[in-house]
């Protein structure tokens, strides 16, 4: 609480208070006081600067530059006061202007003068140059992150919460680089402003003692002068400071340790550097005509170092050297090392030899980890434990391919050329590279050099990397063949988990006399249509319960799936809307009228024709819409709507059949068309 209070009301108050000071006098002092604090100050600013491991944990340096800042020069205009008013300014100033320069106004002059021009030429012109390049370059490479956060998310390789804090940490990046970029002109203003102020009080001080006070020119000089000289000295000495942590702040990059460990672990990777710094050093002291003794003696030191890094540098290497590779006995020729060569994986992703680099973690390759994530995100989405994907190469692909097969019948096959990353959308035209397809909507792509990304993306395209396309392609094969890839462990599996913390729905799925293959005939259907089995225990209460009068395939799916209607409802909404296509009551009859029950369940036994042309007009309002950015379901009565889905699923497999049972949470419908016996006309 008091801490809070404090940053409530101390932090306000003391600005306010610098403000104050411009215009209220201050005894000497205090003055000693302040300006000692303004160097503590300083100093500790330089500390942090130094210790910081990233700029965002010393975001507040902005505003701390711009309130040094306005501290410096409030007690610059007090020095200033006290000065002229009675020739005497603390004994901090006075110091500076006796002690530290020998009294002399000529070497004061010449030493404020070069820390003018440390600070202002050197330090603050390169701090605010890098300020300003990082900041642009921050805000160019805001959408690529961005993309590269989203290809994360999409791949399953982090979840929505870490997304959201890689957002913000970027956000916040760029924030602090542009403020920096402004903050870095307060350093650099400061700067002139203390070369003016200097030379007012010059000219004043000397005005002053000799017109004013009538002293002669040499006491003027000792008294006004040397004061204004101490006075810009003590002012320049924390400015110097702040500006050297502007430019260790806007020049540092992320890493796992501070400045200082960062400087000498990096120093001591370069074993030989330092040996032979010394080494040419000390050769300098030999040349005739240079000292000998400081030469010899700094690169003797710089030697003695070098050489022991180098020492223990290598008794690192010998202490971590590889034992030999013990190569393990090949299979015996057993019917247990046959079985395991028998074995049908029922997901395989398999890569030429070109796109091995994707699996090798030491040189950057993330696929296997991106893999892992997709089986954490296919859990979450669909409630299927994926089994794991097996991933091998195959020198029949040829170069640059992969293929991804289910139960070791390939399924899909894609590209992704080695130093490439595939571009979607925009002036790909302006762009050099090779056009293909993007992998899952057939989207005009081109495949550029990796190092033309950022300009990819600033012509409008959205750029992946090879590990992402991959990615996302398995993800929707996945999803696509959900239902093959479910088996009958797997049901089990997940019904042994149900059963912990709902038994009494588990017990009576055994007393309705449902077996194992039942429940994964259903769940597989539910998978084949696009929908998740998360909710298990509501298709299991549903398919009970509806077991009990039928136990029809058919019936069971559409208990399952009326028992699910919400969350159905819930993945096909826009902005809570809910865009549908419907039959009209003739269509309805007449197909309802027409059902028959065959093998594979209930199909339209209305004539193939008439069939046909329902289905050409639900696919006519289904692409218009589509067109326009909408989705639309098609909604029918119950009865029909698993006949309804086998026929127009093959045809239009993007479109979702729902029956009006399933209507249910809350949703605006829309209705964009009604299919009648003449045509369909849009609403």
């Amino acid at each position: 609480m008091k801490a809070g209070k404090w940053t409530l009301f101390g932090v306000p108050l003391a600005i306010v208070a610098i403000v104050v000071m411009l215009v209220v006098p201050i005894p000497s002092i205090l003055l000693d006081i302040l300006i000692s604090i303004n160097i503590t100050f300083a100093v500790l600013v330089l500390m942090m600067a130094i210790r910081v491991k990233s700029v965002l944990e010393f975001s507040a340096f902005p505003s701390v530059l711009l309130i040094a800042t306005v501290f410096r020069l409030a007690l610059n205009i007090s020095a200033t006061r006290l000065v002229l008013l009675h020739g005497f300014a603390g004994s901090v100033i006075e110091s500076f202007g006796h002690f530290v320069v020998g009294g002399s106004i000529v070497v004061g002059l010449v030493i404020f003068f070069i820390l003018f021009i440390i600070q202002f030429v050197v330090i603050t012109n390169g701090a605010g140059r890098v300020a300003e390049v990082a900041a642009r370059f921050t805000l160019d490479a805001m959408p690529g992150k961005q993309m590269a956060i989203d290809a994360d998310l999409n791949a399953g390789h982090i979840n929505e919460a870490e997304a959201r804090l890689r957002r913000e940490k970027i956000s916040k990046e760029a924030d602090f680089y542009g403020a920096m970029d402004g903050a870095s002109k307060f350093v650099k203003g400061d700067a002139i402003a203390a070369v003016i102020i200097t030379m007012i009080n010059l000219i004043g001080g000397f005005t002053v003692g000799v017109l004013q006070n009538h002293l002669g020119l040499t006491q003027a000089i000792s008294t006004y002068s040397l004061l204004s000289v101490g006075d810009g000295l003590v002012s320049q000495i924390p400015a110097l400071l702040l500006s050297v942590s502007t430019g260790l702040i806007v020049t540092r990059s992320a890493g796992e340790n501070d400045f200082g460990l960062d400087l000498l672990s990096q120093f001591k990777s370069q074993k030989h550097a330092m040996t032979m710094a010394g080494g040419i050093i000390a050769g300098l002291g030999i040349l005739p005509g240079l000292p000998k003794l400081p030469f010899i003696l700094v690169g003797s030191v710089v030697y003695i170092i070098g050489r022991r890094n180098n020492a223990q540098a290598d008794a690192s290497a010998k202490v971590e050297k590889e034992e030999p590779k013990v190569i393990a006995p090949l299979p015996l020729d057993t019917p247990e090392a046959l079985m395991n060569t028998m074995k049908v994986e029922p997901l395989t992703l398999e890569l030429a030899i070109d796109l091995l680099d994707l699996l090798d973690t030491p040189m950057g390759g993330d696929l296997l980890d991106r893999v892992r994530g997709l089986r954490r995100k296919i859990a979450n989405e669909l409630g299927l434990v994926l089994p794991p994907v097996r991933t091998r190469d195959n020198i029949e692909l040829a170069m640059t391919e992969y293929a991804i097969s289910v139960h070791e019948v390939q399924v899909a096959k894609g590209r992704a050329p080695q130093g490439r990353s595939l571009a979607i959308g925009g002036d790909l035209h302006l762009i050099p590279g090779e056009m293909d397809k993007e992998p899952v909507f057939g989207l005009e792509a081109k495949w550029i050099p990796s190092s033309m990304k950022q300009q990819a993306m600033m012509m409008g395209a959205t750029v992946v990397d090879r590990s992402s396309v991959i990615t996302t392609h398995l993800s929707e094969v996945v999803k696509r063949h959900a239902g093959e890839l479910l088996s009958r462990q797997q049901v089990k599996e997940l019904i042994d988990a149900i059963k912990k913390g709902n038994e009494a729905v588990v017990e009576e799925l055994g007393a309705a006399g449902i077996n194992l293959s039942e429940v994964q005939r259903t769940l597989k259907d539910i998978l084949d249509e696009g929908v998740p089995i998360r909710d298990l225990t509501r298709i299991l209460e549903a398919i009970t319960e509806r077991a009990r009068v039928s136990r029809d395939p058919d019936n069971l799916l559409e208990a399952a799936r009326v028992a699910l209607g919400p969350s159905i409802v819930s993945l096909k909404l826009t902005d809570g809307e809910l865009p549908m296509i419907t039959l009209d009551g003739l269509v309805t009859t007449h197909l309802m009228e027409t059902l028959k029950i065959t093998e594979a369940g209930l199909t339209l036994g209305a004539d193939p024709t008439y069939v046909r042309r329902v289905v050409d007009e639900v696919g006519a309002i289904f692409a218009d819409s589509e067109t326009k950015g909408k989705s639309p379901v098609l909604v029918v009565q119950p009865k029909l709507r698993a006949a309804t889905y086998r026929t127009i699923h093959p045809l239009i497999p993007r479109l979702s059949v729902i029956s009006t049972a399933e209507l249910g949470g809350s949703y605006r419908p829309n209705l964009i068309g009604v299919v009648s016996l003449v045509n369909a006309s849009a609403i």
